[in-house]
């Protein structure tokens, strides 16, 4: 039988609600750094106590270290001790991410998010020496991001567990999906989870997550707040209401293009984002998603809730 281990819902390295932060450009294509402020703000008002910076969401694979570190700054200048600041500092290249994880630090970061190493598709081993070698750059507490659509490799259990002994390896993002792998890296270490997926978030908060990294929490932060605020009383069923009422800005925002896109979109319609720019290789949501977008948080009652 596996040993109990001493984590629970009231481990919370880096808070409950935490949104992957876009980065806001201006109209043609240069780092808004007043309007990233603006929107860091915003989403700590509205009920974020975390905010991630430059992952993927953040368009971090179109943004400059020098953009990066920029960023960092201006996040945590806006919402100083309010909210724990994680920076994406993740590649394919440990060297590069060990700079970007001492950088960050530099820049006031309050934890560092590491991806799973994309495209080279290394082995189990090469992993775990990745996320311990990242994690020995700094002080900072490391969440990893499993995300195999996009990495094209998983994090398997042993591995987690593995990674979850480093003192300063203390939390997950999960995006894999499967609940059940997560259970049991749950009950074999102290690593926090939290939900990187909006449509799962209900489902790992259930299965002990201690939170979400959201995209959707964008326009939501309050009601996922609400959402995790019931699980924690043993209130499922107004967990429950919360996220089906919410369904519609889930399939707005992370089903019809990409998250960033449509994201900005969202913001733009709520008012928050003057510009819904984006860099290549993505591209501005059209006439048509920023129609059905609008239909979409309507019906969650997200537009009505800042008019």
């Amino acid at each position: 039988m596996p040993s109990t281990p001493s984590a629970n819902l009231d481990q919370t390295p880096f808070g409950r609600v935490l949104t992957a932060m876009v980065t806001p450009f201006t109209d043609d294509g240069a780092l808004d750094l007043a309007a990233a402020q603006t929107l860091a703000t915003h989403l700590v008002d509205q009920g974020n106590d975390g905010l991630v910076v430059s992952g993927t969401t953040g368009e971090s694979p179109t943004t400059t270290d020098d953009e990066k570190v920029l960023l960092v700054r201006a996040v945590v200048e806006a919402v100083g001790d309010r909210a724990q600041v994680v920076a994406g500092v993740g590649t394919n290249d440990t060297a590069h991410s060990v700079a970007g994880a001492r950088q960050a630090a530099a820049a006031g970061a309050h934890g560092l998010l590491v991806v799973t190493p994309y495209y080279s598709k290394p082995p189990q081993a090469g992993l775990l020496a990745h996320f311990t070698t990242v994690a020995d750059a700094t002080d900072l507490p490391v969440m990893l991001y499993d995300i195999p659509a996009r990495s094209a490799t998983a994090i398997h259990t042993e591995t987690l567990v593995r990674a979850g002994e480093h003192e300063r390896i203390v939390a997950v993002k999960d995006a894999k999906g499967d609940l059940y792998a997560g259970a049991w890296v749950m009950a074999r270490s102290d690593l926090a989870f939290y939900s990187g997926d909006d449509a799962a978030n209900l489902a790992w908060l259930a299965h002990g997550a201690v939170g979400m990294v959201s995209v959707v929490s964008h326009v939501a932060s309050s009601h996922y707040r609400a959402m995790v605020e019931a699980v924690l009383e043993g209130d499922l069923n107004t967990a429950q209401r919360i996220y089906r009422e919410l369904l519609p800005a889930v399939r707005g925002i992370m089903t019809r293009t990409q998250g960033a896109i449509m994201a900005k979109a969202a913001l733009q319609l709520q008012g928050v984002l003057s510009s819904r720019a984006v860099r290549l290789p993505l591209v501005e949501a059209t006439s048509d998603e920023v129609s059905l977008l609008k239909t979409d948080l309507s019906e969650s009652a997200l537009l009505e809730a800042r008019a």
